[in-house]
């Protein structure tokens, strides 16, 4: 395969585009994965409780807890990174609290969102900004 200058400054054009304009790409694979957790109903707010510091040094490592009693699954979602689905906890009935606790990477400055789904099927959603000094995915 022969490039020529052209096809050259194209593909140069295209993925300075791509690396200027991500965030609303990965916002709605956001609200997809929301979306397809819960079945396309519209979470709600309250009764679900996320802990995340509002500035992380390295975005290696930031811790986050999430809180949800009564909760059966909780999701985790980092909006700004390039795969946002991080992490999906289940509790069965024996669970003795509905309290998840990780570290997560984040890739720069963004929204960590959760989402519960509650023992009578309704869901419930929080989110955060963390600011990001050092970014974890690269940056």
């Amino acid at each position: 395969m022969n490039l020529t200058r052209r096809d050259t400054l194209l593909m140069a054009i295209g993925g300075a585009v791509v690396a200027a304009l991500p965030m609303p790409v990965f916002a709605a694979a956001t609200e997809d994965q929301i979306a397809e957790f819960t079945g396309g109903v519209e979470p709600g707010t309250g009764g679900i409780t996320l802990t995340a510091p509002e500035i992380a040094e390295n975005g290696n490592t930031v811790p986050i807890e999430v809180d949800a009693p009564g909760a059966v699954s909780i999701i985790i979602l980092a909006a700004g990174n390039p795969n946002p689905g991080v992490a999906t906890f289940n509790f069965g009935p024996l669970a003795g609290s509905h309290v998840a606790s990780t570290r997560i990477r984040l890739a720069g400055t963004q929204d960590v969102v959760a989402v519960a789904k509650m023992a009578d099927g309704s869901f419930v959603q929080a989110s955060q900004e963390v600011k990001v000094t050092i970014g974890g995915c690269g940056g």
